[in-house]
């Protein structure tokens, strides 16, 4: 098997013997999960951890913020790094920064230190990349597509699986046994990326961007700052509306030193692919609308009676609504491979677009059952599995083999980018919707957050519509 030419040199990936191929698929599946599930473990926590070290709710919010942040940061600096000859010491380095940062959520230190931890895990985040960058590289070609899809979706659902376990765990142990699971599970990945990840090929080289790196960092700390400060917008909208004026000079800034560094992070002439530009623009507005429904969900589930609405479920029960989720969002992933056959990957994306607009519609309309809970729930995992598992196929078509993890970086980048934006923008809509006084919104308000992710999920099936156009077109000139 060969890879793309590096400076016209062929580049030779390493054979794997069928069992060894074997061993390598659920390690992949199985790092991809834990950094996803340990770099959500801060969304269940918010309330204890606020209890248990005396801080406000906004200030324990960072806990998730923080990890989201670092791992934006971290993507595609790993992901670069992962394009080059040392990626196996790259991801084994990651998660052993991973496993230390986990033992610092674990001691009795103070909250700095916590939020110390919680951002080392989240730079685990930027791995899922890299995952897609080894099986692209030692698996079948055929092969290779179904695990990339697999990890894809999986990095999705991680969310789904660890939000429950730390409730649980948090409830029985408090917030330290909550995050011990992530110390356990992440040390079992170090373990099993040792001995499980293969070297690189041969004949690669890659240099990190490091001012590309800087501008990038500081213009997505103000994006997810903004994204997480809610009161920001509605007390003080001309601090926080100057504030997004220099975000975007940052990033101009950034895309003008990637355009003329001869080793940039982001390939941006790659990105401006109209193919690559559209699957990113499906997964910014797609990621808003994807987290925005599975924001409203859990918090109207956790909703007092007394609100006039809700359920009043404790965070653990809540966490068991993921379930459909998790289990619906696999299935989607298992089946997108085999169906992709048929369809073309922007097809499925458009589908799966609409498949979430449905779980949408489904919450606006029906929510006085716990039962369409589940069922809304459970439609959502379905196109977010869909969608992910169609996404690397349309931009890892127009990529080289050498290029995976870079190019697949930039994308989950954009993705979470548009999850804390998806979260800001559902905050925002319960906010104006809470009268004087009250501390729950209006039922009302969910109702209005529901019909502007439909908009969203319009306007991504849409953007996955005119990519099947233009590859239909170039496919049949």
């Amino acid at each position: 098997m060969t890879g793309q030419p590096v400076g016209g040199v062929p580049v030779k990936a390493f054979p794997m013997a069928r069992s060894e191929a074997r061993l390598l698929v659920p390690a992949l599946m199985f790092i991809a999960l834990v950094v996803a599930a340990v770099g959500s473990l801060g969304t269940p926590l918010i309330t204890s951890v606020a209890t248990s070290f005396h801080v406000t709710l906004g200030s324990a919010q960072w806990t998730l913020t923080v990890a989201l942040l670092s791992g934006a940061v971290a993507t595609p600096v790993l992901g670069r790094l992962g394009a080059g000859p040392h990626r196996r010491a790259t991801i084994l380095a990651t998660l052993a920064v991973v496993v230390a940062g986990s033992a610092l959520t674990v001691l009795p230190l103070p909250f700095a230190w916590l939020l110390a931890g919680r951002a080392a895990q989240g730079v685990g985040l930027g791995l899922t990349a890299l995952m897609m960058g080894v099986a692209r590289d030692h698996l079948p070609e055929e092969r290779s597509t179904a695990v990339i899809a697999l990890i894809s979706v999986v990095s999705i659902i991680g969310a789904g699986v660890g939000y429950p376990l730390a409730a649980l765990l948090a409830e029985l142990g408090g917030v330290r046994a909550a995050y011990g699971l992530g110390l356990v599970v992440t040390a079992a990945a170090l373990l099993t990326a040792w001995r499980s990840i293969p070297e690189a090929p041969e004949g690669r080289s890659a240099h990190v961007d490091v001012a590309g790196a800087v501008v990038l960092a500081a213009a997505l700390l103000l994006v997810l700052f903004l994204a997480g400060e809610r009161n920001l917008w509605s007390r003080h909208l001309a601090v926080a509306a100057g504030l997004a004026g220099v975000a975007v000079v940052l990033l101009c800034v950034w895309a003008v030193i990637e355009l003329r560094s001869t080793t940039p992070l982001v390939d941006v002439r790659a990105v401006r692919h109209p193919a690559v530009a559209g699957a990113n623009l499906a997964m910014f507005v797609g990621g808003i609308g994807m987290y925005l429904l599975l924001t409203l969900i859990t918090r109207y589930a956790q909703t007092p009676h007394g609100a006039g609405y809700g359920f009043g479920l404790t965070t653990f029960v809540a966490g068991l609504v993921l379930i459909p989720f998790s289990v619906l969002g696999f299935v989607a992933g298992k089946l997108t491979p085999r169906v992709r056959t048929r369809i073309a990957d922007p097809l499925l994306l458009g589908g799966s677009a609409v498949v979430v607009g449905g779980g949408f519609a489904l919450f606006a309309a029906a929510r006085s059952d716990l039962a369409e809970l589940f069922a809304a729930m459970g439609v959502l995992g379905f196109g977010v599995g869909g969608f992910s598992a169609a996404m690397p196929g349309v931009i890892l078509a127009v990529t080289p083999k050498s290029e995976t993890s870079s190019a697949m970086s930039f994308n989950y980048v954009v993705r979470s980018v548009g999850y804390s934006l998806g979260s800001a923008i559902g905050g925002l809509i319960l906010a104006a919707g809470t009268g004087p006084g009250h501390l729950f919104p209006d039922d009302s308000a969910y109702t209005t957050a529901a019909l502007v992710g439909i908009g969203a999920m319009a306007i991504t099936t849409l953007t996955s519509l005119a990519l099947a156009r233009r590859r239909s077109s170039e496919t049949n000139p």
